[in-house]
């Protein structure tokens, strides 16, 4: 479920196919479709050599130089999954532009770019590569590139530019990537020099490799880097760089390292299969966002290497339906291609390093491309995600997170007490609504103001002051497991503010069940201090969402039903009874619409000491819950008992209880 799709243009695509594909329609002419249209709109934006694509846009941090290698580099990533798909031959009609693209003027296209841009002499030279330099990122996909297509563009090159090439790639030897997946560049572009039998370093593939392991917290789940900085580069970059590493090292690769990178790869598609809401929508969260379904490349990865525990026809359905849930919501855009957004462009959701042609790493996506057209994940009929068939609770404890999701409306929410993308301490904490919000989820996006403007007050528990509310920064995890997940931080608290985050401390524990969450608070700050929590902050583009507030509660629903609820259920109350809850509305200051509101509960006055708040959240767009919401306000309960524990009364009758020292200890909960 998310917001109301726009009426596209999708003359490029064949069409649909509901034998075969019950639930998305697509097929594997879909797929060649789709990079067919991104890989000639790119045309126009192509440097007279062809070594650069300049597309509109402001230049990354690394700037417009680095910029147009960038487009060359991961659209050719795309150009060699379609060729090597292909066979490196044209389809019947190709050549005259009626039967898709052609594929052997695909192949002289890069071919050109890459004997121009290698050339030291010509005006479109590539940047070299250097220390922590984004040109790194690019040769990795350059690597992978020339692998895959080898037998029709490397072996056919004339040797100055094989040369110059392999000069170019090898200034990788020696050079210090950055200490996160970084690493995996290093390794796999001297891995394919050393396959070419160019100078390379063993050492330092053998490092990279190594530093793999380092990151690694079970259950699937790497760190990408030192700290918790768990991500979809768990998916598109830490397990899918071990993969087409082995694919260019072949015999030359550790068996059982392998192996092992084989297994873990396993075990988190067990998991990741759950991350893609009924409609196709990945969950909305960490940085990057911008690459959109690149979120399903460790699905096509895991077909690609017999490492997956899904059914053919569900790893297509759960890859075909993220690829059509962009489209359906005009990704690319009317000029096909890919904006600087999630689905209309939108800066927020970028980072520095995002330059026009950075979401072309959503071609990683199309490695299911070189898996043949008669492989069973293109053959099997399409079966449902898991989300569509019942509803489900994940415990992940290595990046401290709660999955649960709905089958009534195929939401899929995160409820996160884990991952904060920061170093380890004497690193300074920071706060970005990308990774510190309290849950996300398949239907929503965090808000994200632009420039200056502190983070919205969604997913959130905050200390009010003058000078702002405070920041939720480094999480602490207590555990992960079950249904409850608990974690506790120090609020980060504007300059300037009247108490210090040393006098604060906020933990809380999260019990989900069905599409409601509830949340336990200790709430340690100074008398007098304001405390305000907020809910989920549903967005759409055409219509700001309707608003109805109360004693104790708020909600915010969008035209379709999408309904966010918050709910004052233990010490909210004052002199005066429960605050009337709020509903703080916003423009332009959402990934998934232009206008945005979210429910909001304030406590005036922190009596001093530790305080227990207790809250239910709702996020939903089952209309059996939202066309009731005096059932909700009613039905839901809370209590302490005489051990101190916290009783808790679902809307729907089920009855929980929180342990007294459920926000202390890991144990017996």
């Amino acid at each position: 479920m998310t917001a109301p799709h726009r009426i596209v243009d999708t003359d490029h695509l064949p069409p649909p196919d509901p034998r075969r594909s019950p639930y998305t329609g697509y097929t594997r002419a879909h797929w060649e479709a789709t990079a067919d249209h991104l890989l000639t709109a790119l045309v126009p934006y192509a440097s007279p050599g062809l070594a650069q694509y300049r597309l509109p846009g402001p230049a990354s941090y690394a700037g417009a130089w680095s910029d147009g290698l960038e487009g060359y580099a991961r659209s050719f990533l795309l150009a060699a999954f379609r060729i090597a798909g292909a066979g490196g031959t044209d389809a019947p009609g190709s050549a005259d532009g009626s039967g898709g693209i052609a594929v052997q003027r695909l192949i002289e296209r890069y071919a050109t770019g890459l004997a121009t841009g290698t050339d030291p002499r010509h005006p479109e030279r590539w940047p070299p590569i250097t220390d922590r330099g984004q040109p790194m990122v690019e040769a990795a996909s350059i690597a992978i590139a020339l692998h895959e297509t080898r037998p029709w563009l490397w072996d056919r090159l004339p040797d100055p530019v094989r040369r110059r090439t392999a000069a170019w790639l090898g200034g990788f030897v020696g050079a210090t990537a950055n200490d996160s997946n970084w690493r995996l560049f290093q390794v796999i572009t001297e891995e394919f020099l050393a396959s070419v039998d160019a100078p390379h370093s063993r050492a330092e593939i053998d490092a990279g490799l190594a530093r793999l392991d380092d990151w690694y917290r079970g259950g699937g789940w790497y760190t990408d880097g030192d700290g918790r900085k768990f991500d979809y580069y768990n998916a598109w970059a830490l397990h899918l760089y071990p993969v087409l590493w082995a694919r260019i090292a072949g015999p030359r690769a550790d068996a059982a390292l392998v192996a092992e990178h084989r297994a873990r790869l396993h075990t988190f598609l067990d998991t990741h299969q759950y991350f893609f809401g009924s409609d196709g929508a990945p969950v909305h969260q960490g940085r990057s966002l911008t690459y959109r379904y690149a979120t399903t490349a460790p699905l096509w990865a895991g077909a690609l290497t017999d490492a997956t525990p899904l059914p053919p026809g569900r790893t297509r359905r759960l890859a075909s339906g993220a690829l059509k849930h962009f489209a359906d919501h005009g990704i690319p855009d009317a000029n096909g291609l890919l904006s600087l957004g999630w689905y209309r462009p939108f800066r927020p959701v970028t980072q520095p390093y995002s330059g026009p042609a950075s979401p072309y790493w959503a071609s990683k996506a199309f490695l299911g491309l070189l898996l043949p057209a008669d492989h069973p994940v293109w053959t099997a009929t399409e079966e449902p995600g898991p989300v569509e068939t019942a509803d489900h609770c994940l415990a992940l404890p290595a990046p401290g997170w709660l999955l649960h999701s709905t089958a009534a409306d195929g939401i899929v929410r995160l409820v996160n007490h884990g991952s904060d993308r920061l170093p380890p301490p004497p690193a300074a904490p920071q706060d970005s609504p990308h990774y510190t919000r309290l849950a996300y989820s398949t239907a929503t996006a965090p808000e994200t103001p632009p420039g200056d403007e502190p983070p919205g007050p969604d997913n959130h528990i905050a200390l009010l002051a003058a000078s702002g509310p405070s920041r939720r920064g480094r999480i602490h995890p207590l555990y992960a497991e079950g249904r409850r997940a608990a974690s506790w931080h120090a609020p980060l608290v504007p300059e300037g503010a009247e108490h210090t985050g040393s006098a604060s401390r906020i933990a809380t524990a999260g019990l989900v069940h069905g599409p409601w969450e509830v949340r336990v608070h200790h709430v340690q700050a100074p008398p007098g201090t304001s405390v305000r929590e907020g809910g989920w902050a549903v967005a759409c583009d055409t219509a700001s969402p309707a608003a109805d507030t109360g004693p104790g509660w708020a909600l915010a629903r969008r035209n379709d039903g999408l309904t966010t609820a918050l709910v004052g259920l233990l010490g909210w109350e004052s002199e005066d009874g429960p605050p009337r809850g709020t509903v703080a509305r916003a423009r332009d200051h959402n990934a998934y619409g232009r206008h945005s509101a979210t429910p909001l509960l304030t406590l005036d006055r922190h009596p001093g000491g530790t305080w227990l708040l207790v809250t239910l959240v709702l996020l939903t767009a089952d209309p059996a819950v939202y066309r009731d919401i005096d059932a909700v306000r009613s039905g839901a309960r809370a209590g302490v008992t005489p051990d101190g524990s916290v009783e808790i009364r679902f809307p729907d009758g089920v009855v929980e209880r929180v342990r007294a020292d459920a926000l202390t200890t890991s144990q017996d909960r």
